[in-house]
């Protein structure tokens, strides 16, 4: 079944944009031609050239959301350190990650209580996330996989228990954190192969269409490279994925420009340079489908049900477009949603109520497509 983009703009009504929409026509129409160098114009290779302007907040943001992003963005807040130089440091990157997702995991622990088990499963380290009021009945044989965020540089400490804590407790389902290997010290494929082997283990416990596995930025690009890695290992395929502020398409589009202005950051310089970016990708071809799985429409037709999940102010928001236009025409149950004036990865933090729509509307999404238990 084919679905269109569900854009999930929840707050506000009416149409004031009308109104001014024709006020904005009628003052373009009359304007002085010696104002013609400050108008928005595009030259003949298709570029737009944008005069200086503002962008507020966006009205559907809840007032929780907008002191939120007030905090994080506004250049009042601390300056960001000079890069260093020399050699990136990934040691002190992957602990200034822990760091800034400690109040989250705490406070995500402290609205959806868990309990948190270190186990290695098909020979790679995971975290097992169960919820302490039981899983539920309907969710006994079924459970969810997430693949952290960070670039695949970071994230399998803290960054993978926010994203996977408010599921757990909230969908009372076990989920299984995977560490997998990143870069420097790895390169591609060697997550999708760790993936994998987790996968293959849990296999011998569930059917496969009582799995779904689902991420955020890398690791919502890894659950689309893990798809397509199963069809090459000829495994079965899960019940379902979600795939969140990172895409199976390359970073480009409207977004990969527009977003990191809109909260006051450098914008990309080579979003449309079909390069895979990152350590990680170094070795990696960008016309791999197994590392981009958009370019192989085979591959696509194979994929279950997907979730896709960004704000509208996410740079990788148009890499979301483009993917869901794809799996659509692949003939893919591809849902699409988008909350407005939002950022990268708005969701780790717990306390924001379109944060709860999102948990919400993951919950329900595997709760639909994955196996039911037999009756009887």
């Amino acid at each position: 079944m084919r679905l269109a983009s569900q854009l999930s703009a929840r707050r506000g009504s009416g149409l004031p944009w009308l109104a001014s929409a024709a006020w904005i026509l009628s003052m373009t129409a009359c304007a002085p031609a010696d104002d013609a160098a400050r108008r928005p114009r595009v030259d003949a290779e298709g570029v737009a050239h944008l005069p200086a302007t503002t962008v507020p907040a966006s009205r559907f943001m809840s007032p929780e959301a907008r002191a939120k992003f007030i905090q994080s963005f506004s250049h009042a807040a601390p300056p960001v350190a000079a890069a260093p130089q020399g050699p990136p440091d990934y040691h002190a990157m992957r602990a200034d990650d822990e760091r800034r997702n400690a109040p989250f995991v705490a406070r995500a622990e402290a609205l959806y209580p868990v309990r948190i088990e270190e186990r290695v499963i098909g020979g790679v380290r995971t975290q097992v996330i169960t919820p302490r009021a039981g899983v539920a009945p309907e969710n006994r044989e079924r459970l969810l996989i997430n693949l952290h965020g960070g670039g695949f540089i970071w994230g399998e400490g803290n960054g993978a228990r926010v994203e996977s804590i408010p599921i757990a407790g909230l969908g009372r389902i076990t989920v299984v954190t995977v560490a997998y290997r990143m870069a420097p010290e790895f390169r591609f494929p060697a997550a999708s192969e760790d993936v994998a082997a987790v996968y293959r283990e849990l296999l011998k416990d569930h059917r496969a269409e009582n799995i779904g596995i689902y991420g955020c930025s890398a690791g919502g690009i890894l659950a689309g490279e893990a798809v397509a890695w199963f069809q090459k290992e000829r495994l079965p395929m899960p019940g379902a994925i979600g795939t969140f502020c990172g895409s199976i398409a390359a970073l480009g589009g409207d977004s990969s420009h527009l977003a990191q202005p809109l909260v006051g950051e450098q914008a990309f310089t080579d979003a449309d340079s079909g390069s895979m970016g990152g350590p990680y990708f170094s070795d990696t071809s960008a016309t791999d489908p197994l590392a981009m799985p958009v370019l192989s429409p085979e591959l696509l037709r194979h994929f279950p049900p997907t979730l896709l999940i960004a704000g509208s102010r996410d740079f990788m928001v148009s890499s979301l477009f483009r993917a869901q236009a794809a799996l659509s025409n692949a003939g893919v149950d591809a849902q699409l949603h988008v909350w407005d004036g939002m950022w990268h990865a708005f969701f780790f933090d717990p306390d924001l109520p379109e944060s709860r729509e999102v948990y919400h509307v993951v919950v329900d999404f595997f709760d639909r497509h994955l196996g039911r238990p037999p009756q009887g």
